[in-house]
């Protein structure tokens, strides 16, 4: 987007993904690819650095979403400053041997095992030896009464959908879970990577950091003392204790094979075809002043007001500057993150109220709107019939909107009445007619930018969804070295727990922290 007259501030690059929610079957693919890669070892079995949710459902662990009980994320005190919600530095030395806002493992659920031994080793007999689940952390016989998405089919099942953090105010009472009625779909997660990280900030050891060359979150297995306050501080529970090691543990948005060039595994292995990867540029300078916008409804447009346009000669020139490598600025200039985000506006975060800024976007799922233009005796030809009908699909627009846009139902039906006016435009196209072009003008797309916007959702190619430059090599002893303040802290700010993030250095190998 051009910058007009605000000057171009520090450029960073950030490594960020794009699901297309209208895509995702529930197949858990990627959820299974992750676990193998990344998890399948003791004292993470109930680790999930990918699950994949169905919604409405109270998600995993239960109610990950209701800050006012897991204290997670960020917001802002009496003056207007950004303030941890899990509490300032003094309130984590009080608690730093007893934290109680934690989940249990309850709200996760107890791994189990099975004894595979009886299956062999049973005498012999008329009835078929059956292995028994077995408890990995007791090693007694033990009960499966929740998963990671136990709520897989019928909308979360009234049994617990109910529970649904989202679903509150007045308009709950629309929702319904009887069968004819219900709604679903899936919603897949991982580590949002996120530009203002409460996990980074919270930290008493400084384990936690964000690499400066892509913005990857990781944890410094070295330096982690099992204090748990990153679990606390992040608001989408992606943080979990090895019970091993007592160590923190998260997704690593697949590190070495983001470095290689290569998508991550989940990315890799979705059978739906519905993540994308790709480069952002931001301005590093203005990442606390978008957290802390005063309005929770525009947080989106503050956050997208961080990121810069790759093909602005101004941005590229700071971008050199800043050392982006001219392969990483051919990279974001290709990046279908920045398309879908910036560009055509689809792509919504998850819960942006939580003011730490993610980097993993959605585009949210569109139900059959010609059906429910049928329905209520419309012409489907007609734009004005079309677009009437998306405010009354079987997904509410205020349950889309407590997920993506802090509430703000206009904004989700503007994305929903694009996505609509794509769909029909180039239904048209593809039955030989030259196609209505008003619909689009109403949503603002050209046709240009419609063939485009259909080409990347619809059909786009391996080449296209993922374009991950690979890491210089070069670059990593400078790197190791650099002394940088977090994109999110402001010089001199106060170390008194008010800080925007309380990360004094950024370090490919390392980074300090409050203590």
């Amino acid at each position: 987007m051009p910058r007009g007259e605000v000057p171009v501030g520090r450029v960073m690059a950030q490594i960020a993904m794009v699901m297309n929610l209208d895509k995702c079957i529930g197949c858990h693919t990627c959820s299974v690819t992750c676990k193998q890669t990344w998890t399948n070892r003791t004292g993470v079995e109930y680790a999930w650095f990918n699950n994949v949710e169905t919604k409405p459902g109270v998600g995993y662990p239960r109610r990950y979403e209701d800050q006012g009980k897991w204290k997670g994320g960020w917001m802002l005190d009496q003056h207007g400053r950004l303030v941890l919600r899990s509490g300032g530095r003094v309130k984590r030395l009080m608690s730093l041997f007893s934290n109680p806002d934690l989940p249990a493992i309850d709200d996760y659920y107890e791994p189990v095992t099975y004894d595979y031994a009886n299956l062999v080793s049973a005498p012999a007999g008329p009835d078929m030896p059956v292995a028994h689940p077995r408890s990995v952390l007791t090693g007694r016989p033990a009960a499966i009464t929740w998963g990671a998405n136990w709520e897989d089919g019928l909308g979360g099942a009234p049994e617990n959908a109910g529970g649904d953090p989202n679903l509150t105010g007045a308009w709950a009472r629309k929702v319904k879970f009887e069968f004819e009625q219900t709604f679903l779909f899936h919603l897949p997660r991982l580590c949002e990577h996120c530009l203002n990280p409460a996990c980074v900030s919270a930290c008493p050891s400084g384990a936690m950091y964000k690499r400066v060359e892509d913005g990857i979150v990781l944890v410094d297995q070295d330096r982690c003392r099992g204090w748990r306050m990153c679990v606390t501080a992040c608001p989408y529970k992606k943080v979990y204790v090895n019970h091993a090691t007592g160590k923190a543990e998260k997704c690593t948005f697949c590190f070495p094979r983001i470095e290689a060039g290569q998508p991550t595994v989940c990315s890799e292995t979705c059978v739906g075809r519905l993540r994308y990867l790709g480069l952002l540029l931001y301005d590093a300078d203005r990442v606390g002043e978008a957290a802390a916008t005063p309005d929770e409804k525009d947080l989106l447009d503050a956050q997208r007001g961080v990121f810069l346009d790759p093909r602005d000669p101004e941005v590229i020139a700071a971008a050199r500057a800043s050392g982006i490598p001219e392969d990483w600025l051919d990279a974001a200039r290709r990046s279908p993150v920045y398309d879908l985000v910036a560009r055509f506006k689809v792509a919504l975060p998850l819960h942006p109220e939580y003011r730490t800024m993610p980097m993993v976007w959605y585009v949210p799922p569109l139900s059959p709107v010609l059906d429910a233009v049928d329905a209520a005796g419309g012409d489907q030809d007609d734009p004005d019939h079309v677009f009437a009908a998306v405010t009354r699909l079987r997904i509410p627009l205020e349950y889309l909107a407590e997920l993506f846009t802090a509430g703000d139902t206009d904004v989700v039906a503007g994305v929903l009445m694009k996505l609509t006016a794509l769909r029909s435009y180039m239904r048209e196209r593809s039955l030989g007619e030259a196609g209505d072009e008003t619909a689009l003008e109403a949503v603002g797309l050209t046709p240009r930018e419609a063939e485009d916007m259909h080409r990347l959702l619809a059909v786009a190619k391996y080449a296209d969804r993922y374009v991950v430059p690979a890491a210089h090599k070069e670059d990593a002893a400078a790197l190791s070295a650099i002394e940088s303040r977090c994109p999110a802290e402001s010089p001199g700010e106060p170390s008194d727990g008010k800080v925007l993030l309380g990360i004094p250095r950024l370090r490919r190998d390392t980074a300090g922290g409050h203590s």
